[in-house]
């Protein structure tokens, strides 16, 4: 079928104005519908208070917990301290009396051999080595006498007044104990 000049051409569809909207009117504010408002807002005016004093009592609880926790970490960290000072103080009793027998040991040791010392190299070496034997032991008599306390304020005294010395008596100290403890190396 062929196509007709007027059936071709369409026209332009054309629509129809909308009919203005109307705007809504406002609902009358009946004073019942203000009671119901003013009655909803109070409601949950109240609903806030409560719950805000809920939490309120649990986070005050939950503080007296942590409060009474932190107390008790106190009280342990307290104890711990006084058991560590304790076994510090222990150590440093046992620390005395062995540095005490150790001094004394040597200074035996010292005095037994100055009669080698006199034969072998004469009789002035040998006095030399029993008034080390005498001051060694003398030393250690006054360690084991002596409490920690005054231990402790001798030895600041004595870095006090001759700090050179005490660097150089620790030096060799630490000397002597790294080769005690190290045991000798295979290079020796």
């Amino acid at each position: 079928m062929a196509d007709t000049p007027a059936s071709s051409a369409k026209k332009p569809a054309t629509k129809k104005p909308a009919a203005p909207r109307k705007a809504a009117a406002p609902m009358p504010a009946t004073t019942e519908a203000k009671a119901k408002f003013s009655k909803a807002i109070d409601e949950a005016r109240a609903g806030a208070a409560v719950l805000g004093k809920e939490a309120q009592a649990k986070a005050g609880a939950y503080r007296e917990q942590v409060a009474a926790k932190g107390a008790d970490w106190v009280e342990e960290a307290k104890v711990m301290a006084e058991q560590a000072r304790g076994k510090a103080g222990d150590l440093a009793k046992d620390g005395k009396a062995r540095t005490s027998d150790a001094i004394a040991g040597l200074g035996k040791i010292v005095s037994d051999n100055a009669g080698t010392i006199d034969e072998k190299l004469g009789t002035r070496y040998g006095d030399y080595a029993r008034t080390a034997a005498r001051s060694m032991q003398e030393t250690a008599a006054k360690i084991e006498s002596k409490d920690l306390n005054e231990l402790g304020d001798d030895a600041r005294q004595f870095v006090r007044k001759s700090p050179g010395l005490a660097v150089g008596i620790a030096a060799v100290v630490g000397f002597f104990l790294a080769r005690l403890f190290r045991g000798g190396s295979s290079e020796d």
